[in-house]
């Protein structure tokens, strides 16, 4: 049964996980309460994903959100799990273009963050960048098989590798960000053959996410696998359903509200004693007030 962290997991633990035959899980956080959370559950590692855009903001692609907002709640995940292996993804139109850019903002978003690895939907276009990137010394965890900020170019989220052809153009790719300098792989639906193929031709350590049981270890979205979606993919197992007592926990405050019978006595403050009775003195507009008036100390 996972313990609560107690130490700092990093890119080390993740190779030995590889080399142990030990499973890492892995769960995309995008707040400082749930990486509080998942650090005192004893998931290891954290995976700031684009896919805010869809779980948090709403949108129906991963491609409209900036690198400030991902800025932002990477540094909020990294205060609310400094034990954990926190991996940020570099969102949509902040590293391509060029080497110079793409690295310039990697190197904003780690400095401003403090996370211990970064995410990067790689093609060929990016072995240069990640290159670099491995020279200055940044941990890249390389995204491959299905890449949703490429959902305009395939068509549609569909999963990669159906045929030998596109398996073997998955290990080429898996090889060559090795042979560039990546700290690890990021492997998205693909069928349990290629992620084992992948596993066989290269010395990373290999994330799957819907990539079959021969990774070394399995990230999945936290919001998919507890319900909150409305919506599950095939390979995202169903952790339970916080959808339906949250709803009814918000039913019941509405209720409460509605009916009056919160704010109660005890959820008010108090004024000093005798001070209730000046106010009323003081004031017409507080002589009709029955009992301790409440005075707030914030909203």
């Amino acid at each position: 049964m996972a313990t609560p962290l107690s130490r700092k997991v990093t890119i080390g633990d993740l190779r030995a996980a590889r080399r142990g035959g030990v499973k890492m899980p892995m769960l995309t956080c995008y707040d400082f309460t749930t990486a509080r959370l998942m650090q005192e559950a004893g998931v290891p590692a954290l995976l700031v994903g684009d896919s805010a855009a869809n779980v948090i903001l709403g949108h129906p692609t991963t491609l409209p959100v900036s690198l400030s907002f991902m800025i932002d709640i990477t540094a909020a995940v990294r205060r609310g799990a400094p034990l954990a292996l926190v991996v940020a993804d570099m969102p949509f139109g902040s590293y391509q273009g060029s080497v110079a850019r793409g690295s310039r903002n990697v190197f904003k978003l780690v400095q401003q963050t403090g996370c211990d690895c970064v995410k990067l939907e790689a093609g060929d276009s990016q072995l240069r960048l990640v290159r670099e990137l491995a020279d200055a010394g940044v941990a890249v965890m390389a995204h491959l098989g299905l890449r949703p900020q490429s959902v305009n170019l395939v068509g549609g989220y569909r999963y990669q590798g159906r045929t030998a052809g596109e398996a073997m153009e998955i290990v080429r790719l898996a090889k060559a960000m090795e042979a560039a300098g990546a700290a690890a792989l990021l492997l998205e639906a693909v069928p349990a053959e290629v992620g084992r193929a992948v596993v066989d031709a290269v010395g990373l350590p290999i994330i799957g996410c819907g990539a079959g049981p021969h990774c070394h270890g399995h990230v999945v979205v936290t919001q998919d696998a507890i319900g909150l979606t409305g919506t599950r993919p095939r390979f995202v197992p169903a952790l339970g359903d916080l959808a339906t007592p949250s709803r009814r926990l918000f039913e019941q405050y509405a209720d409460a509200v509605q009916s009056g019978a919160y704010p109660a006595p005890e959820h008010q403050y108090e004024m000093q004693p005798g001070e209730s009775q000046k106010l009323r003195s003081a004031s017409p507009a507080a002589r009709s007030i029955d009992g301790p008036v409440a005075t707030t100390d914030r909203a």
